[in-house]
């Protein structure tokens, strides 16, 4: 068949192509695909380089059934709404996307819808090849199944959380909450607020529970009645400050396990008249990109949850190509503070 006017013909680069520029045989170029580890760095490099300067494609689904690995990575996410929609997950997927394509791998989503995992379709991932490993992103203590890989001996990352009872075999790769929320609150403290209430995400993630410590530990005379149930979104964010401004008119700030949260809890003390931050304060927690938008711009504590997806896809990667040292690995947090703190007024104390 003739070429349409103005495009030129360019013929497809196969494996012998790159084995004979690279003066090795095609064996070698198909170890070097699937990281024979027999295959010498210097022989790999030359024919890494001859693959990249040719642009050659190899055939993933015969390597997948003819090799070791399958080079494809699974996310696995809880099944909510607007998943994909939401700037914390868009954050932790875009850093295993970036990471996973300069390791020269696919990325794949799954739900964990609750048919899918009755019908074991998790472990399917491994037992029908489709992937190599799995990150487990945005689940909770409910969520069994999770224990599924490690005794089965399938690699596998929780990313952002903790789950007590998996094994070493599980890796983690989180941000550092705790000395997030230790900052947080002894800001708050030297802005002269002794009366802060808290609006958490749920008892059933671990990460939450940590922000709960550190406010409990922070507060010596603890009043269980600061505390309120924000489910880690606007609209019952909004709610539990309403909750905790009906039993304590007289808070002087709002401690938000999320940004989301910290958002409906700015929007109850607009709705009620009150000024953020000259009568009560709000701090938030992730730094999400629209935090610094806010009316007021809102202080909060910066999570690396970009950074957290990226090291987390280079761990499993590892963990994949026999890397037996446990992966228990935390990011650094910072406190960011804008237009939503303020010293606590005397009329307020």
């Amino acid at each position: 068949m003739r070429n349409a006017p103005g495009t030129t013909s360019r013929k497809r680069v196969g494996i012998r192509d790159i084995a004979a520029s690279a003066g090795v045989s095609t064996a070698t170029v198909s170890m070097v695909l699937n990281d024979n580890p027999k295959i010498s760095d210097a022989t790999r490099d030359r024919v890494r380089a001859e693959i990249d300067r040719s642009g050659y494609q190899p055939n993933r689904i015969a390597q997948s059934l003819s090799g070791k690995y399958t080079r494809v990575i699974g996310i696995l996410l809880p099944e909510l709404r607007h998943t994909l929609a939401d700037p914390y997950f868009g954050e932790v997927i875009s850093g295993v996307c970036d990471r996973a394509a300069q390791l020269g791998h696919k990325v794949t989503l799954e739900s964990a819808r609750p048919d899918f995992i009755r019908e074991r379709k998790h472990l399917e991932l491994f037992e029908r090849r489709f992937v190599d490993g799995v990150l487990c992103i945005g689940f909770d203590d409910r969520h069994n199944f999770l224990g599924d890989f490690s005794a089965a001996g399938h690699p596998m990352l929780v990313v952002n959380n903790r789950f007590d009872g998996l094994g070493e075999a599980t890796g983690v790769v989180l941000c550092d909450y705790a000395a997030g929320a230790e900052r947080a609150l002894a800001y708050l403290d030297q802005l002269g607020h002794r009366r802060v209430g808290m609006v958490y995400g749920s008892r059933d993630v671990h990460t939450s529970r940590l922000l709960v410590d550190a406010f409990e530990k922070r507060h010596h005379a603890f009043d269980p009645s600061l505390l309120e149930e924000g489910r880690f979104a606007e609209d019952p964010g909004q709610a539990a400050a309403a909750a905790l401004l009906d039993r304590h008119p007289d808070l002087t700030a709002l401690f938000c396990g999320n940004d989301k949260m910290a958002l409906g809890a700015v929007r109850e003390l607009t709705d009620r008249g009150l000024r953020v931050p000259e009568d009560v304060s709000v701090i938030g927690f992730d730094d999400l990109p629209y935090a610094r938008f806010m009316n007021p711009a809102l202080s909060t504590v910066h999570l690396p949850f970009y950074e957290v997806g990226d090291l987390a896809c280079e761990r499993l990667v590892e963990r994949i190509r026999g890397r037996k040292k446990p992966v228990d690995e935390t990011l650094p947090t910072r406190l960011v503070i804008r237009e939503s703190t303020g010293r606590a007024t005397p009329r307020r104390r």
